[in-house]
């Protein structure tokens, strides 16, 4: 067993054993453990190290540790229409360019924010099940010049199964690069600095077949940690390209200071930011993390202005069941919007206004858009 491994295994998996460290009384231990009953805990060591445990909003210990609003009312549990894209158990084809496999439903830490809430520890009955029949859509489908590998965490399948997804689709003409989806480096850098170079060596092999690319989530600045540089160093000489996807969330980077220092410390270590999402609406999330649009428009906006060039290369964008909509910011009274990718074609590139509330965080009607 590898020491990533172990350590794996030695992840916090129960409220009991949060609360002596995060001083958890009576009642919230009642109401926590109704939560783990139907969102799972996990949270590895190397993470809790990152709570300052004396502070109740601290930004780390509300992605990580249950809370109360996760059981308030409201939010769904499909805000992109992935059951609607799925053309094979574990695999959406929602873009025409793209491909994305759901290999496992396992985490190193279940963030409290996750999109995919219904699945991830939960069930396996959306995950990729046959690797021949996922590779023969891909060779049927020649406009695919891509495919996403998610989950769940795709750093949590064994070394053997990342390998067997290389192998098969390293050899397909069609496909130019191939993604991981993975919080590793952030949540649990040692699944790739603890593996005896095992992981790191298949990806130096196959990386020179076909671009790697690593998509990551940092979400605040003290998520980047000597360790989990470290990993990105190590990523990054096995010869893959990494990219961040930030979600904005509220109490934890919604300060235009915060996510400014987030983007300007990423550029630096060698993490290319690639998208800040609009959390979405997800059952268990939205009460507790969801952000105004129009604030959040201001928020990013006032960031830009302390990043520089690279840092500010992303868009701020909502994962729609339509398609990844940037929100351009504010156009008189009402907001500017335009298609960054489309499901239909009718929205390739589109662009349009649209009033927004203070209050309004999501478009729930997709007639709205």
């Amino acid at each position: 067993m590898r020491k990533w491994q172990r350590l794996l295994d030695e992840c916090c998996r129960s409220v009991e054993e949060l609360q002596g460290m995060l001083g958890l009384d009576a009642d919230e231990m009642e109401k926590l453990h109704g939560i783990e009953e139907k969102y799972p805990v996990c949270v590895p060591d190397y993470y809790l190290g990152l709570i300052d445990p004396a502070d109740r909003q601290d930004p780390i210990r509300k992605m990580a540790i249950p809370d109360s609003m996760e059981f308030s009312e409201g939010g769904s549990a499909d805000t992109s229409g992935e059951g609607d894209n799925t053309v094979l158990q574990g695999m959406q084809h929602k873009y025409s360019q793209t491909a994305l496999i759901l290999s496992t439903n396992q985490c190193a830490m279940y963030c409290r924010h996750c999109f995919r809430k219904r699945l991830v520890g939960l069930s396996s009955e959306e995950i990729a099940e046959t690797l021949p029949e996922m590779a023969e859509y891909v060779r049927q489908h020649p406009l695919i010049n891509n495919i996403l590998i998610s989950g769940g965490d795709s750093f949590l399948n064994s070394n053997e199964i990342i390998r067997r997804y290389l192998d098969v689709f390293t050899e397909i003409p069609s496909l130019q690069f191939i993604r991981f989806g993975t919080r590793t480096p952030v949540s649990f850098p040692q699944r790739i600095t603890e593996d005896e170079g095992e992981l790191l060596s298949i990806l130096r092999e196959y990386s020179r077949k076909k671009q790697i690319i690593i998509v990551t989530q940092f979400n605040h600045p003290r998520e980047i940690t000597p360790e989990s540089r470290k990993a990105v160093d190590e990523l990054r000489a096995a010869g893959c390209t990494i990219r961040n996807q930030t979600v904005l969330l509220k109490g934890v980077n919604d300060e235009p200071a915060v996510l400014a220092l987030l983007m300007n410390k990423l550029v630096s270590i060698g993490v290319a930011p690639y998208y800040v999402f609009q959390c979405r609406p997800v059952e268990g999330v939205q009460n507790q993390f969801q952000v105004p649009i129009l604030r959040g428009s201001r928020i990013v906006d006032l960031a830009k202005a302390g990043m520089s060039g690279p840092a500010k290369a992303f868009r701020y964008a909502m994962s729609h069941p339509t398609g990844k909509i940037e929100i351009l910011g504010q156009y008189g009274d009402r907001m500017l919007f335009k298609y960054h990718q489309a499901k239909y074609d009718k929205d390739q590139a589109r662009i349009f206004t649209r009033a927004v509330s203070n209050t309004e965080c999501w478009f729930d009607d997709p007639d709205d858009v």
